[in-house]
């Protein structure tokens, strides 16, 4: 693992100064595996699968929306549809993300992306006191207070967790 400047995507460096995060560049970690899973990060990081937070992309009706999920639980498209008040969620397909991101599957991070796109945060990210999140490849991730990334990244507090039968 290699922690430097080197390993910032472009645009992501980007995205961080705009917000005013340049100190998160050195706090990015590249690995030499990929991180592409949430499983992946977190035994790269060396932490809690469930405090990697994982970006996805779905589509609500057709329009894509980001939701921020804990690495250790899965979403409910069901409750999402009910926050969105949308007739159909579906898992938005690779094409999309990389239009709507300008990342690949496996190392969207949850800023800094081509469109402004509604995003909903799970409450259960809140639960560590910091969490780690892709930084733009699937090879980099960047720890930052639940908080602060669900505020950078202009998301709503919600609860869209599945919940287990």
């Amino acid at each position: 693992m290699t922690t430097s400047e080197a390993g910032v995507h472009p645009r992501f460096g980007a995205a961080l100064d705009e917000l005013g995060l340049a100190d998160v560049r050195g706090q990015v970690r590249r690995f030499p595996e990929a991180t592409r899973t949430a499983a992946e990060a977190a035994a790269a990081v060396g932490c809690e699968l469930s405090q990697i937070c994982k970006s996805l992309v779905f589509a609500a009706d057709g329009v894509p929306v980001l939701v921020l999920m804990d690495g250790s639980s899965r979403v409910d498209l069901e409750l999402v549809r009910h926050q969105l008040g949308a007739g159909k969620v579906t898992r938005a397909a690779a094409d999309v993300v990389r239009e709507t991101t300008g990342y690949a599957i496996g190392g969207v991070p949850p800023f800094g992306h081509l469109t402004r796109t509604r995003v909903l945060a799970d409450r259960s990210l809140l639960g560590h006191d910091v969490v780690w999140a892709a930084a733009g490849t699937p090879y980099t991730v960047f720890p930052m207070a639940p908080e602060a990334l669900i505020a950078h990244a202009g998301g709503t507090l919600v609860d869209v967790r599945e919940r287990a039968a």
